[in-house]
Formats: structure tokens, sequence, C-alpha cells
């Protein structure tokens, strides 16, 4: 080419999804993978109920499942959502505040897109890869953050966030994912009220990734965006993928809150549906099955099911790691992912884990030169000496060196196993080069 036509940033890497391109060499080997990588419940063995499949064996005989939607979304659909906001929120939102999307990573990607390029949202720190690569590679420079501490449960640093948004006059919005990804952190009320407070006295947006608001558990309780965000402009993220849980159907949505109340955020919606419009419209099958699953009698049930699943391998992780000496562990009240923290005093680049198979030991070898993060060097032995497969923490775009891993598996008996040998290997990694 005669010049370097790719946008800056495009160094950048998915590693919840590149680590897969490594467990998959393994296979190869006849390694047998256990996936604690991807919050895929589905692909963890969740068995979607029988009642739900036959909402949509009776949605698709309907030729209308198979057309284009209005670009916003499935009207009745909206209608639905519209009302279950204004019967819990205070604030109160209508049709056209509510835009659909093919999965909240099409959201993501759009609503990051459309912000001007000097302007920044600040975003948790570690976070979520898909708003942290969205955010940089909508500005082409690494993003604001303010920490999660986990020292203290995972709390945000709000003085820092106060700071920060003080001190740099580009921050135009700030970003809360709650339930947390990767932490497992649920924000109470009071730590969401001074984030709106922060945002209302310095003229910001907020954005509200929700797409876990109903998988919280460990007698936690949190608050929506439209529980607390009053007059200030703000949008809130959902989605069926992880809920329902149905990840294939690649549908979530935004709500949109008091753009009437702010021009210059009007405008920015606005820019969001313009290249939505250019999409034509987002899958048509899955927005007309959530007011009939939701309202479906045994939903409810099906959901809290889950959820007391999530909360007891929750306990099960923390009870094993938290005696683990040189990690720091947080007991997981929401969504469905557990994150361990390094004592950096304790990592090196000499550390290794013994590889029984020669191939597959030269293979990870290749993969942690003296560059490559420590915690991603405990990954790939890890992943090489036991098969289990996690994600380094480092990839969520912070300085802490751990690893992220799910709480999905269906057999409890079988988690607690893999917790175990996690827990002995990381003992084993540590004691490898003394």
């Amino acid at each position: 080419m005669r010049f370097d036509i790719a946008r800056a940033g495009n160094g950048l890497t998915y590693e919840i999804r590149n680590i897969v391109i490594v467990a998959n060499k393994l296979k190869e080997y006849g390694i047998e993978v256990h996936w604690e990588n991807i919050g895929d419940p589905v692909q963890k063995g969740e068995h979607i109920p029988e009642w739900m499949k036959e909402i949509l064996v009776d949605i698709i005989k309907d030729d209308l499942s198979f057309a284009y939607s209005p670009t916003k979304g499935v009207d009745a659909t909206r209608d639905f959502l519209v009302d279950l906001v204004n019967r819990r929120g205070k604030t109160q939102i209508n049709r056209e505040d509510i835009i659909f999307f093919n999965g909240l990573g099409d959201a993501i990607a759009r609503c990051y897109s459309s912000i001007r390029v000097d302007a920044r949202v600040i975003v948790p720190e570690p976070t979520y890869s898909t708003h942290f690569l969205a955010e940089v590679l909508h500005a082409s420079f690494p993003p604001n953050t303010y920490r999660m501490n986990p020292y203290s449960s995972w709390y945000p640093d709000i003085r820092e966030l106060e700071q920060k948004v003080k001190s740099h006059s580009s921050i135009v919005g700030i970003l809360v994912i709650n339930p947390d990804n990767p932490t497992g952190f649920v924000y109470p009320a009071e730590t969401l009220r001074q984030v709106v407070k922060i945002a209302k006295e310095h003229d910001l947006f907020l954005l509200f990734d929700e797409t876990y608001t109903n998988i919280v558990y460990n007698n936690k309780k949190t608050l929506c965006l439209s529980d607390v965000i009053g007059d200030v402009p703000g949008i809130s993220m959902k989605g069926i993928s992880k809920e329902f849980p149905w990840p294939g159907s690649r549908c979530g949505w935004i709500e949109v809150y008091n753009a009437d109340k702010d021009e210059t955020f009007a405008r920015y919606v606005n820019s969001i549906l313009t290249q939505k419009m250019s999409e034509v419209c987002s899958t048509t099958l899955p927005q007309i099955s959530i007011p009939k699953i939701m309202t479906h009698p045994k939903y409810q049930h099906y959901l809290d099911e889950r959820i007391r699943h999530y909360e007891r391998l929750s306990n099960i992780a923390y009870n094993i790691l938290k005696d683990v000496p040189c990690l720091m562990v947080n007991r997981t009240n929401g969504a469905f992912y557990m994150t361990a923290v390094f004592n950096e005093a304790f990592l090196n680049s000499r550390q290794s884990l013994p590889i029984t198979h020669p191939e597959i030991r030269t293979f990870v070898e290749s993969l942690v030169g003296e560059n490559v993060e420590l915690d991603k060097r405990f990954v790939y032995y890890l992943l090489g000496a036991t098969g289990i497969c996690v994600v380094p923490l480092t990839s969520f775009f912070t300085s802490l060196q751990g690893f992220r891993m799910t709480l999905l598996e269906k057999d409890e008996a079988k988690f607690e196993a893999i917790v175990k040998i996690i827990a002995e290997k990381v003992e084993e990694f540590i004691e490898s080069s003394r």
C-alpha cells in the first residue's frame, strides 16, 4: 500500500476470544479444554427450557418475523420495555427513547463512534474489553480510567473519578458497568447517586451498561439508571444475551434518558440513530420474543434458579481462592464472573508450570517471551498444563495482574474441582522460581 491504511489502535487484541486460538491449538494435541473464558451460558451447558423454544416456534410461524422491523425496533416490544422502565423508574421515557441493535457489541460500537474524536468517556479500570476497545478506537488514544479497588471489595474510587473529570476537560461522559464485568461488583444505590452527582455538576452524560441488572445475589441490591438519573442525560444498555440466555440472538437495546433536556446530547443520540439507519434495522425475531418470554409464568422462576446457581458457584470459588496466600479475591455478587488479583510481589518472568506434552510445552513457551504480561504467562501455562482456559486480567485494560473465570459450569462438583486445580496451580506457579 502507498501508506498505512490501518486505523490507530489496530494492534489491540480481544483476549477473551484471542485465547481461544491458543486453546484450539491444544485441542489438536488431544487436550480437553475447560472453557472458563467467555460468558456464554449455553456453551457451558445451560439447557434452554421447552416453553421458551415453543414461544420461538410460534413466532417463526408468523411471516412478519422474517421481515425488517422499524429502524428503532419492533413497536410492541419497545412499548413493553417502556412500561417496565416507567413502572419502576423515577425518570419516564417513551417508545422513541428505545433503539435496538444487533447485540450490545453493536450498540457499544455505535455509541462510542458517534462521539467526537477529541471527546472522551471515562471508563472503569479494569473495564470490559468491548467498551475499552470501542473507546480507544474512536479516539486513537488510551482512555481515561477510574480505578475499581480490589482491596475495597472492588468499590470504584469516586474521589479519583471526580478529580479526573475536573482536570480533563475532554471527558464528556462516565461509563458504569453494573453489575460489573469483569469484577462481579454490584453498585450500592449511594455509590450510583455519587456518580450521578458528579455527572450533573460537571455537565456530563452517563453511559450505564446494565446487561446483568437482573442477575444479582448474595443479598446485594442495586438500582437501575432510571431510578437515580434525575434530569442528567444518559443511556442505559440492556440485552437478552445473558438473561434469557440467548447470546446468539445478537439482540440488545439502549434506553435514552433526558435527551429533551439537553440539545447537545440530543444531537449525539441522533447521530447514533443515523448510523443505525444505514443498517436499516436489527434482527426482528428475537425482538418479538422479548415480551412473550418475559411475561411467561415460568420465566421468573427459571431466572431465579439460574441466579441461585451462580450464587452457589460464587461462594464455592470464593471459599477456595480466598485462602491462596498470593491472591486477592472478592466474593462475586452479580453477573457470573470471578476475578482474582495476584500480589505482584510474588510474580516474575521465571515462573512456569510443568507441561508433560513436549509439543504443547514448546508451543506455550513460544508465547511467553520476556515482554509478555506476567498474568498472561500464568494463564498460558495453566492452559497448557491443565486445559483450563481463563482470561488474564491485564486484558481488561488494567495494570493489575490476575485472571477472570466464569461461574457458568452446570456441574457443581466439576466446578469445585476446577477451582481447586486453579488454586493448586497458582501456588505451584509462584513456587516454581524459588
